[in-house]
């Protein structure tokens, strides 16, 4: 399996219809300080954990959430021994190592392991994961929330409820984002695993290219894969991807500021990446390739970099000029 040693940037696009991307825990849209609504990076590393799971289970995916057979979840240690067939407790932190990476999503985004009790002292690691994803923020410019009752079939018996209470059925509510567009920046540098896969036993699996390529197809697949009553209207849009070239040693900027949005016509909406093509034009002799993964039945992109090649969004095959 060939190593992946190339940095790369890029950033994905969440689009959100009538939906809840990404709840607070009041159910809620997240909105910052300004009122902008925004979601954490977590939101969009579960849609990848859970495509790669679903999709690909001969690859290890082990930071996800699995229950017991009386139903509760399991510890760290709990996890780990049962994930791995392993015993953390007889383990040393060089074997310990050796199991984590041996899970695509440790290996691409790092893991702490750090359990408290259980008889495992001394075993805490950090690994810095080679990919970083930043928080996305709504790049739309409205952020118009509503919220809506809804009924349950069932009655509260509650004791603190009144006689007539007790006798209807539940009320509940629940939180949508009329319209949005979450756009999170990444980056790629396979250099955070070199010293933690130095430290463990022989075999310590790092970063390979198809780890990549898998990446790349769950950031642009994630999202719309992922279903549920909140998640229905909550789709991928764009994936753009920058590769630099080997030993390049060139940090690009963040790209949320860079993208502008607005609509081309009724049935597509327009990102114009001017200023994002503007950036990488210092840098071309360091640039390896551009590569923009979107449906062009919905989606109009202005300004693309010049060397910049179009896929489509799903099938990931090329588009013609």
């Amino acid at each position: 399996m060939s190593k992946f040693t190339k940095r790369a940037y890029g950033f994905v696009v969440i689009k959100a219809i009538n939906a809840n991307y990404n709840a607070d825990f009041t159910g809620q849209p997240r909105t910052l300080p300004n009122g902008q609504v925004y979601a954490t990076d977590k939101a969009l590393k579960f849609t990848v954990r859970h495509y790669l799971k679903e999709n690909f289970p001969e690859q290890k995916v082990f930071f996800y959430k699995r229950l017991k057979e009386e139903g509760n979840p399991y510890t760290l240690v709990e996890a780990y021994n049962n994930f791995f067939n392993a015993d953390a407790k007889k383990e040393k932190k060089e074997e310990i190592l050796f199991n984590l990476l041996s899970a695509i999503d440790v290996r691409l985004f790092g893991a702490t392991f750090a359990p408290k009790g259980e008889g495992v002292k001394d075993k805490n690691i950090s690994i810095h994961g080679p990919v970083q994803i930043n928080h996305g923020v709504n790049i739309w410019g409205e952020g118009n929330i509503y919220s809506e009752q809804i009924l349950s079939p069932f009655r509260n018996p509650s004791e603190s409820k009144t006689d007539e209470e007790k006798a209807q059925s539940t009320l509940g509510r629940q939180s949508r984002l009329e319209e949005g567009h979450y756009l999170h920046h990444f980056s790629i540098n396979p250099k955070n695993l070199e010293e933690v896969v130095r430290l463990g036993k022989n075999g310590t699996q790092t970063l390979a290219e198809k780890d990549i390529l898998l990446l790349k197809e769950a950031l642009r697949k994630g999202a719309t894969y992922y279903d549920s009553t909140s998640k229905a209207g909550v789709e991928n849009e764009i994936l753009f991807y920058v590769e630099l070239k080997e030993g390049s040693k060139i940090v690009l900027p963040n790209f949320t500021q860079m993208v502008r949005i607005k609509d081309a016509d009724q049935e597509k909406k327009c990102f114009d990446l001017m200023m994002v093509n503007k950036e990488l034009s210092k840098y071309n002799d360091d640039i390896e390739k551009v590569e923009v993964y979107y449906d062009p039945t919905t989606t109009y992109l202005e300004n693309l970099p010049e060397k910049c090649k179009e896929f489509d969004l799903i099938s990931g095959d090329e588009l013609n000029d």
